[in-house]
């Protein structure tokens, strides 16, 4: 199993209402893993928010705290229901309702990466599936939980800024009126967040010279979902970042650009911390 279900870097005083958190960019894929998958080790990767980490690790900087995963996306899914069992990769699973999620294998124990390769060769047990689901799904979100309700107490609302990359490819396959998005901000179409909090992000990657869209084609997931609850002034916004603007994807490595563009992303982040400070709040920063 991966060392720790997560990471949790916190400001030395908490000053933000917003909380960041990266459920994909985990990286600690254990040898047996790999060994028991059939792709090769950078293949694997291919479905990671490689980097996701390192960009947005200037938040508690701001106030804000970072929340990062530590079991990688191929292993098991944060971003999905902890009952999104998929019974074509796990014995024992009964086949429910349609699930698009579930039925392409993006359940929470995922049964392929991207482009549609198998991760395994046969299925996993039930017993198997539940043990990562207990070892890394509910301790990281018993976390976020926490957060989000501490800063509620604390601020008067909360702001989960859920951080992701997406392929190149992704948008590329997509008919835009002009040209494609470098970052996608997903609400679920308004339901997970105030308008006014999505104008203000939104208006902070522009400012940065960046061209974003609204929930196309990502809309979020589970977490947004989940956690985006605006009648109680709790709001939840999925953030997708090209991630041909600062890595090889072939090679999942950084490229020459990486530095330059997490210092562009450093600038985001801290306009993004000050979302629904008031002005008392920001003259006692």
């Amino acid at each position: 199993m991966p060392k720790h279900a997560y990471t949790i870097k916190m400001p030395l005083v908490r000053t933000s209402p917003v909380v960041f958190a990266s459920p994909h960019s985990g990286n600690d894929y254990p040898d047996w893993f790999v060994r028991r998958s059939l792709l090769c080790a950078d293949t694997i990767r291919s479905s990671e928010d490689a980097f996701v980490d390192q960009l947005f690790d200037a938040a508690p900087e701001f106030g804000a705290p970072l929340l990062l995963a530590g079991a990688p996306r191929a292993f098991l899914d944060l971003n999905r229901a902890a009952d999104e069992l998929d019974p074509a990769l796990i014995r024992g699973v009964r086949k429910m309702a349609l699930n698009p999620r579930v039925a392409s294998g993006l359940g929470v124990i995922p049964r392929v990466v991207a482009n549609s390769r198998p991760i395994y060769s046969g299925k996993l047990s039930l017993a198997e599936a539940q043990e990562r689901i207990t070892g890394y799904w509910h301790p990281y979100h018993a976390k976020l939980t926490s957060l989000l309700d501490e800063t509620r107490q604390q601020f008067g609302r909360a702001v989960l800024v859920d951080c992701h990359s997406m392929p190149h490819e992704a948008i590329e396959n997509v008919s835009f009126a002009g040209a494609p998005p470098q970052v996608v901000l997903g609400d679920r179409f308004g339901a997970s967040s105030d308008g006014e909090i999505v104008d203000a992000i939104e208006a902070a990657f522009v400012d940065a010279g960046l061209r974003v869209s609204r929930n196309t084609p990502f809309a979020g997931a589970y977490v947004t979902q989940q956690y985006g609850r605006p009648s109680r002034k709790q709001h939840a916004i999925q953030i997708e970042i090209d991630r041909s603007l600062y890595m090889d994807e072939k090679n999942v490595a950084p490229h020459d650009s990486f530095a330059d563009f997490q210092g562009l992303i450093r600038e985001v982040v801290g306009k993004i911390a000050k979302l629904g400070l008031t002005s008392q709040q920001l003259a006692a920063e």
